[in-house]
């Protein structure tokens, strides 16, 4: 199975995601690292900054013989694993989390909580339209969930209007 390329989460060390982005793009590695936008007081100024939206995690688009050249990656700890085995992160979660990423304005915030299952719900307005998730009621507000196998989920707060309920699900 060498040769196939896969997603793959990569634990980091504390604060070093974009760091450990630039030493995995000067090898010619893919990777991801979603981000978000917040606003940081120091003393007396307000900054505008981009934080890692999954803290501690960068994900790698590899073949399994790519594995030891991002191990050896300064910053990189391991792989996310599961039995021993690093697990694959399926490509239409990282497509979906891009499509949040790059069409939310409004923070995006990530839970690392058992949310239960709920019905598959379709954005069909605004600029997630055609983005497909769980619908969940959290504390009187109605949130989207995209689900991160065995890294949480991202919840974004849609206006229930802009939703329907998918189909057969």
């Amino acid at each position: 199975m060498e040769g196939v390329c896969a997603w793959y989460a990569v634990y980091t060390v504390s604060r070093g995601e974009k760091k450990i982005k630039e030493r995995l793009d000067s090898q010619g590695i893919e990777n991801y690292l979603p981000l978000q936008t917040e606003y940081r007081m120091w003393s007396s100024r307000r900054k505008k900054v981009s934080v890692p939206l999954i803290t501690g995690y960068i994900f790698v688009y590899i073949s399994e013989a790519d594995f030891i050249s991002v191990l050896r990656t300064p910053g990189v700890v391991s792989f996310l694993k599961e039995k021993g085995r690093a697990i694959v992160i399926p490509a239409a979660q990282i497509e979906r989390l891009r499509f949040a990423e790059n069409n939310w304005e409004e923070p995006i915030e990530i839970s690392y909580e058992e949310i239960p299952e709920g019905a598959l719900v379709e954005v069909v307005r605004g600029k997630l339209s055609g983005l497909q998730g769980e619908m969940v009621k959290i504390q009187d507000k109605y949130r989207m969930v995209l689900r991160l196998d065995r890294l949480g989920c991202a919840l974004l707060s849609v206006p229930i209007s802009c939703v329907v309920k998918v189909k057969n699900s």
